[in-house]
């Protein structure tokens, strides 16, 4: 007989953490007491245990209090269990459901991350065998799914590239882009460097976060849930966050460029004065057009110093690891200097530090579904491709209704009334900046 009970945080943790198929930073110790701390949600740490002990299953369930004393409840990334296995599958939800019953629970979404199919560097597709087994199961267990969304309207993206870390770092690198190799080995001629930060570095890293957000019109989170997440995931020895900051030294660029520009200056030296050949004033072309081209960033990176100091962060990644999993969750960039491409020599250097760690699958969390041109998130697609990973389709999100009255209001009048009061409040400002520029 199975049972369903709230277990030790750490049983419950080291459970989750070597899971073969469902581990996932989501579902862990350390975004569960995140989520209390930073998103007012309650969470829960279920495990699904045989008489002797034995848990066969594990889920976080976040709770989410709402008027009247109602809840919804959300999984993150789903039940850690084998969604193949019928009968735990079956058990895990029936008893997750008597749960959150006692609760008065409206609701309870989850999104696991069951592969549904996936396309790799080379444009072949591969199928989940067990896919749409496991999507009958879910629905014959009384879930609705939401649908094969295309852009970022779910909790968690539904479409993600991921790196094979298995393979040999000269294999993943061959995987990437030409223009991604050639702008990678340009940042390292530029002299860039990628380190290691602290949390003493979260300003920075705050700081590139809002640059990045002001540039896609929106802003998401304030310094302090970052300080929050970076605390957390380093304070559980199951989890850690990294900060990766790409850096540019202003004096060790324009040396490396008076190096270059002496190499060039001896390229002309050997050149014949007299009597060019075609070949040989093509050549001395080429050479005075890089010769002007190095002087221009010499001078450029001599203002760049009078302007930022001695030297400038321009990229910062963080990297959340956990079980056998590392997620790229947060990456933010100067608007300056982008031409040194230092943000590619970041991913470049944390793959490889993922890669030294043990690390098998790197996730570059989250791109989109619909690839037509005028999709505004088209561009961060493309990039994240350039890196060869294999490109991820999830199940998507799943409902499981426990009150159908209030499930019709919450999921479908409410947000209609919060649209209503938005164009209201909208209006309402116009109106008051119009009166005020009649005065």
């Amino acid at each position: 007989m199975l049972r369903l009970n709230q277990i030790d945080k750490n049983k419950y943790d080291n459970f989750v953490k070597t899971h073969k198929t469902k581990s996932h930073f989501l579902q862990s110790l350390s975004w569960g007491e995140f989520a209390k701390a930073e998103k007012n949600l309650t969470p829960y740490y279920l495990g699904l245990e045989t008489d002797e002990g034995k848990i066969v299953g594990a889920a976080l369930i976040l709770e989410k209090k709402l008027p009247l004393n109602y809840s919804y409840f959300y999984s993150p990334r789903g039940f850690v269990v084998e969604y193949n296995n019928k009968e735990i599958l079956k058990e895990m939800t029936e008893k997750t459901i008597e749960f959150i019953k006692r609760k008065k629970a409206i609701f309870l979404k989850i999104d696991p991350d069951i592969i549904k199919c996936s396309t790799n560097y080379k444009n072949e597709v591969k199928t989940n065998p067990k896919y749409d087994e496991i999507f009958q199961s879910l629905k014959a267990l009384g879930f609705k799914h939401q649908g094969y969304t295309k852009n970022f309207e779910t909790m968690q993206p539904r479409y993600t590239f991921r790196i094979d870390l298995n393979q040999t770092m000269e294999e993943i690198e061959n995987h990437f882009s030409k223009t991604t190799k050639q702008r990678i080995a340009k940042s390292k001629k530029l002299e860039t460097e990628v380190v290691i930060g602290t949390s003493k570095d979260i300003h920075e890293f705050y700081h590139l976060m809002m640059l990045t957000e002001n540039r896609k019109d929106f802003i998401s989170h304030n310094e302090e849930y970052y300080k929050t997440l970076y605390e957390i995931f380093n304070g559980n020895e199951n989890t850690k966050a990294t900060l990766f900051l790409g850096k540019i030294h202003f004096q060790k660029t324009i040396k490396a460029l008076e190096k270059n520009l002496k190499d060039v200056n001896n390229q002309i030296s050997i050149l014949p004065i007299d009597n060019l050949s075609k070949s040989a004033k093509a050549k001395l072309n080429e050479l005075t057009k890089q010769k002007e081209n190095i002087l221009k960033d010499i001078e450029k990176y001599k203002e760049c110093k009078k302007k930022y100091g001695q030297n400038i962060t321009l990229s910062a990644h963080m990297i959340i690891e956990y079980g056998n999993k590392a997620w790229v969750l947060y990456a933010g960039n100067h608007n300056d200097l982008s031409e040194t491409y230092v943000n590619y020599n970041t991913y470049l250097e944390h793959i490889k530090y993922c890669k030294e760690k043990g690390i098998e699958i790197y996730d570059q969390f989250g791109t989109i579904g619909d690839l037509s041109e005028d999709n505004p998130r088209l561009g961060l697609h493309e990039f994240k491709k350039k890196f060869g990973g294999d490109y991820i389709e999830f199940i998507g999100e799943w409902d499981y209704i426990v009150n159908k009255p209030m499930y019709f209001i919450f999921t479908k009048l409410v947000p209609i009334y919060r649209k209503i009061v938005r164009k209201k409040s909208k209006r309402e400002l116009e109106n008051e900046i119009s009166k005020s520029d009649e005065k």
